[in-house]
């Protein structure tokens, strides 16, 4: 799921969550606008999959009541749970969700965020809060060997998080695949867990490659081989993709909202394809199946 701002309600649910009361030990900032927040279950029982997210009721806290309010006041309805893809992996010691602030912009955007600045700017470590987990389909087949032996992950910003913890995952479990990650971001400064990248593919240069696109990066000696100008394009798929009828595809990243959908419909102009539609586009267009590609949007 999302670690912008998503409605819980978006998201299919497997069973229902359970609600546990954890502490912040850390927020640790990745990007100008982007931070990990650690969290300590105090010893209860923790069980997820690489790739599943938790929910946060922004009720909880007495500091957004009135933005809440004046939320719900504007929409006609309740504020929903926001869900958060965990960075972490399950064998790591603390389950870690990254979460990324949203620029409101006049006219594009149709409401402020409400929960994602403050638990990023809010000043939470040593806080306890209060969470539902775990939840989300968006993880990899027990019998995913069977299936393939290359994991293709093509992400967008924060689409990178539950990728980050599906990757470490399957390192630590010794999965014998081989794994291309391309990721889209504006600049240099707009990626997530890079250091972290660099060095799992330097630890595994056989199997782990990634690749950079970037949109919005104005210093040109970033460019070259691993870091590629513009975005995700159906030549850098056919590049990066030779074995497109037997690879899975793991794609996280915005997608046409449903404020994008009724705006379209009231000025009868078609809603403009983000990321998650122009990527299927391509990938269809190369050859790799409906059925081989899993996808996780948020707006």
């Amino acid at each position: 799921m999302s670690t912008a701002e998503t409605p819980a309600a978006a998201a299919p649910l497997r069973k229902k969550p359970v609600e546990y009361e954890v502490t912040v030990t850390e927020v640790r900032k990745e990007t100008h606008d982007t931070a990990t927040l650690f969290l300590d279950f105090g010893g209860a029982p923790v069980e997820y999959k690489a790739g599943q997210f938790i929910n946060v009721d922004p009720h909880q806290f007495p500091a957004l009541r009135c933005l809440a309010a004046f939320l719900q006041e504007q929409k006609g309805r309740r504020e929903l749970f926001r869900s958060y893809s965990m960075s972490s992996a399950p064998h790591e010691p603390q389950v870690a969700i990254t979460v990324k602030d949203e620029e409101f912009i006049a006219g594009i955007t149709k409401y402020p965020a409400l929960l994602a600045p403050y638990l990023i700017h809010g000043r939470l470590t040593g806080a306890r809060i209060k969470v539902q987990g775990f939840m989300g389909p968006y993880t990899l087949p027990d019998d995913v060997r069977e299936r393939t032996d290359h994991l293709v992950h093509i992400v967008a910003g924060s689409g990178a998080v539950p990728n980050f913890a599906i990757l470490k995952d399957t390192l630590h479990r010794g999965l014998k695949l081989r794994h291309t990650l391309i990721c889209s971001n504006k600049t240099w400064a707009d990626i997530l867990f890079r250091e972290e990248l660099e060095k799992l593919e330097a630890a595994n240069p056989d199997t782990v490659r990634v690749v950079h696109t970037l949109t919005r990066e104005t210093d040109e000696s970033r460019f070259g081989p691993k870091v590629r100008k513009g975005r995700i394009n159906q030549a850098l798929l056919e590049e990066l993709i030779p074995d497109r009828q037997t690879c899975l595809v793991y794609a996280c990243g915005p997608a046409i909202t449903p404020w994008d959908r009724k705006k379209a419909l009231e000025t009868r102009t078609p809603a403009t394809p983000r990321f998650m539609e122009t990527v299927l586009g391509h990938l269809h267009t190369v050859g790799v199946e409906d059925k081989r590609i899993k996808r996780e949007t948020y707006g």
